[in-house]
């Protein structure tokens, strides 16, 4: 028998034997090392013979390394001298996932030796469940007191068994009848011999001759795509790391090779290809020139079809191309908001799994499911987790928990990456739908060009689809709309003393925006040394400084160029000066207009001025109202930076184009700024200016009858303060001239006058007026510049005749320098007649007992 297996080991189709052992070295612990139970085994006469405790149901084991497991041969030589039974039989294990034999955790395949009926069978083991047959093999075949029987068991690649027997320990194989297919255990990592037996049978098996043969090339099993760019190539046994590890034994089909093939440290018939470049939608792996263990090689191509797996989202990949936030009236989708995203890309399908939808206003997102996917240039509906069965008629639908409530005036939503990374962002505004009537619900907001999605209003409008929106499919408004504007820069503000936030017109590429070289500060400044994009819009770009500002220093900020995320670059940009902003005290800034009895159907408005030498930040700032009764109500101007430079007057509305609609020719645009909100202004009432501090800056008590009393409605005429350095009293604040539009908000008043010049004591400004509210001469000041505090006033006017007009002012306490104004009315109210008329100044000093009087002459005239 010895002679016999020599020859075998030396025939060609067992040159790529993985194991064979005869035990003609007289042992078991070398050539190959079996491991186990040692001490219940010995080798007698080169035969593996069993010698454990004489002990009824002793388990014992011994097992050596293989890993063969498909397209494989196994052979073993064994004599059982017991009569075979239940407690009595020998399992030979051909492929095990653990070396311990024994365990009960252990999986693989076994070839059972006697046990209840006597037979040969092929059995599989499913970790901690018990064994089943795989080949039942013939009733009694293992029945006598000595039974010799040689077996052979063969798995072809394609996974079919055929167990094989001869009862007399020769070679003339008897093959059982199933010839099954069982793909279940791929893997090894021993083979080995278990036995049960009762106490008089302790020395009674006996095993010789195990081969195990492979002598067939691995085959390709599969690709599965891990990442965009990574495969995992899985072959159906171990592969040799020398030629699975060669990136160059790879390529896909387009002919791209990997940048690298690394063999799995737990799976070695599993070898990880990188790419340099992502996958197609469908893609076809090829191996060559790989070996198994055993030095079997595949030429190929061996091939591998793929689809790529749903790539994570890039930004600009996945976009929101509709909004639904108005669903009444109804028109004709359902009554629910509802988002509608879309996948940009032609080629990749994208993965949703940890993509968040939310709104910048609030820390509580919608996450989509792990499995959410959109196929290349697909669309979805977004809506809340119980409204999903209102929109499946129309297509894929998803409805996370967390839906964001949609705010029908405007909102900024945003979709980020599972990594935190902005993929999208709009601030949607009603004014976007263009159309008074779908502005007020049922219609839905489209994007119009998906390619310029970085853009605003420009590329979103009202749906012209008769349902009212288009969910789940392309927008009934698409068409090209391409940007093809780059970015400028709107203004720079000194966040503290060592940042500077730069503003600009549109969405900006952030990379290209972090680079430093593009910011200078005009010399003498100091350097910039590190560029942040500000998300999730990056509208903006925080620059640090070197070193420190000085507060109210002027400074310049450069842009050499901007490119927006589009693609879109500017040359070099206008500037923006800038400043670190100072505390304001009381009276820094003053209210300088005020709209409070607006049109119908229109909106107010507060003007503000900034009359000191310093940069102020409003951030926080509040106006507020204080009606007759003491309640108040309060607004904030700013909640983020908004500096305020020398001399720079801001207005603020709750709409600016109402403002800008009432007010076309007489408003700048560039000064004004939209809140939230106004206070209600009373026609009776007080306006104030607090910091952010609540510090009071400024008051002004006003009512309606500091307007000129000619007017034919006070209905939109704002009143304008007359000088900026006057005081914040109604005698400095005049109706806005009707040739301006009854009010200018954001520029300069219609009714402002310089300050009086020269020396003299009193002076008439102008010493011929026409109060018809033009803008031109409305009204006539009595400038005065006393030479000592203290004098206390009486102002009168009279007419040529010497008849009272009008009382301006009756003992009333003056400052050393100030102006009071007559609009040309007379003590009832009405407009005085045209001619000439005298104003009597009484001056009376209460310390001195001191009193001067003077005398003015002015002339209210008329335009024909």
């Amino acid at each position: 028998m010895k002679k016999f297996l020599f020859l075998l080991l030396f025939l060609p189709g067992l040159a790529h034997a993985q194991l064979a052992d005869n035990f003609s070295d007289g042992n078991f612990t070398a050539n190959p090392t079996w491991t186990g139970d040692a001490a219940s085994f010995q080798v007698n006469a080169q035969v593996l013979q069993s010698n454990g405790p004489a002990v009824t149901t002793t388990q014992v084991a011994l097992s050596t390394p293989c890993q063969a497991t498909i397209g494989t041969v196994w052979e073993f030589w064994a004599n059982l001298r017991v009569v075979t039974t239940s407690g009595n039989y020998a399992d030979v294990w051909l492929i095990a996932s653990q070396a311990d034999l024994r365990a009960t955790s252990n999986s693989g395949y076994f070839v059972r030796l006697g046990g209840t009926g006597g037979k040969v069978s092929l059995f599989r083991k499913d970790s901690t469940r018990t064994a089943v047959a795989v080949i039942d093999g013939a009733l009694n075949s293992l029945s006598t007191t000595n039974n010799l029987v040689r077996v052979r068991v063969t798995r072809t690649t394609a996974n079919q068994w055929t167990l094989e027997r001869d009862l007399t320990g020769g070679r003339a194989f008897v093959a059982e009848a199933a010839q099954p297919l069982d793909a279940t255990y791929q893997r090894s990592v021993a083979v080995g011999v278990f036995l049960n037996y009762s106490s008089t049978n302790n020395r009674n098996f006996y095993f010789d001759d195990f081969v195990v043969t492979d002598a067939t090339a691995p085959l390709l099993a599969r690709a599965v795509p891990t990442d965009a760019r990574q495969v995992d190539v899985v072959f159906n046994e171990a592969v040799a790391a020398a030629s699975a590890g060669l990136p160059a034994n790879y390529r896909l089909q387009s002919g791209a090779v990997p940048v690298s093939a690394q063999l799995s440290a737990t799976n070695p018939a599993v070898v990880r290809l990188a790419f340099a470049a992502d996958f197609a939608a469908q893609d076809v792996l090829q191996a060559r020139n790989v070996a198994d263990l055993y030095g079997n090689v595949a030429a190929g191509p061996l091939t591998a079809a793929f689809t790529s797996l749903p790539a994570a989202p890039a930004f600009g990949d996945l976009i929101i191309s509709e909004i639904f936030a108005d669903e009444t009236p109804q028109i004709g989708l359902p009554l629910s908001e509802y988002l509608e995203i879309h996948n940009r890309s032609t080629t990749k399908t994208l993965s949703l799994r940890g993509v968040r939808l939310g709104k910048t206003s609030s820390t509580t997102f919608a996450a989509f499911a792990d499995t959410a996917k959109l196929l290349p240039g697909q669309y979805a509906i977004v809506c809340g987790s119980t409204r999903i069965s209102q929109f499946t008629q129309y297509g894929k639908v998803y409805g996370p928990t967390n839906f964001p409530s949609l705010n029908n005036g405007g909102d900024q939503l945003i979709l980020r990456g599972r990594d935190g990374r902005t993929l999208f962002e709009v601030a949607y505004s009603d004014t976007w739908y263009r159309d008074a009537v779908k502005k007020d619900g049922g219609w839905s907001l489209e994007m119009i060009d998906t390619n310029n999605f970085c853009a605003g209003a420009s590329n979103w409008t009202a749906s012209t689809n008769a349902s009212g929106g288009t969910p789940g499919r392309a927008n009934s408004v698409r068409a090209a709309n391409a940007d093809a504007l780059a970015p400028s820069l709107l203004r720079a503000i000194a966040l503290n003393a060592t940042t500077v936030r730069a503003y600009f017109s549109e969405k900006l590429d952030s990379a290209a925006a972090a680079t430093v070289g593009r910011y200078a500060l005009a010399t003498p400044g100091p350097a910039i040394t590190r560029a942040a994009p500000v998300g999730p819009d990056f509208r903006q770009v925080d620059l640090t400084l070197a070193t420190a500002l000085l507060p109210s220093r002027p400074s310049v900020l450069t842009v050499q160029t901007a490119t927006d995320c589009v693609g879109n670059a500017s040359g070099v940009l206008q500037p923006a000066t800038f400043a670190l902003p100072e505390k304001a005290v009381s009276g820094d800034v003053v209210i300088n207009e005020l709209l409070f009895n607006p049109r119908v159907s229109a909106v107010r408005f507060v003007e503000i001025i900034n009359r000191s030498n310093k940069f102020i930040d409003l951030q926080g700032w509040q106006i507020g109202s204080v009606k007759p009764d003491g309640t108040a109500s309060t607004t904030v101007l700013s909640t983020g930076p908004l500096v305020l430079a020398p001399g720079q007057l801001l207005a603020f509305s709750s709409s600016l184009a109402i403002i800008t609609t009432q007010y076309p020719t007489s408003s700048d645009a560039a000064n004004l700024v939209q809140t939230a909100s106004l206070p209600t202004f009373a026609d009776v009432g007080t306006a104030f200016l607090a910091d952010g501090k609540g510090f009071e800056i400024d008051r002004f008590v006003y009512s309606k009858a500091l307007h000129l009393s000619l007017l034919v409605t006070q209905d939109g005429v704002s009143l304008e303060r007359i000088r900026t350095n006057g005081p914040t009293l109604g005698s400095n604040f005049h109706s806005a001239a009707s040739a301006a539009g009854y009010a200018t908000p954001g520029r300069p008043n219609s009714q402002a006058q310089d300050e009086a010049g020269g020396d003299q004591e009193l002076t008439i400004m102008p010493e011929v007026f026409t109060p018809d509210d033009d803008g031109q001469q409305d009204f006539a000041t009595l400038n005065y510049h006393l030479d000592a505090p203290g004098y206390a006033a009486s102002v009168t006017v009279y007419d040529a005749l010497g008849r009272l007009t009008r009382r301006l002012t009756r003992n009333e306490t003056l400052p050393t320098n100030g102006f009071i104004q007559w609009d040309g009315t007379d003590e009832k109210g009405h407009k005085a007649a045209v001619g000439y008329y005298i104003l009597l100044v009484e001056l009376f000093r209460p310390t001195s007992g001191e009193k001067r009087e003077y005398k003015k002459t002015v002339v209210l005239g008329a335009r024909f």
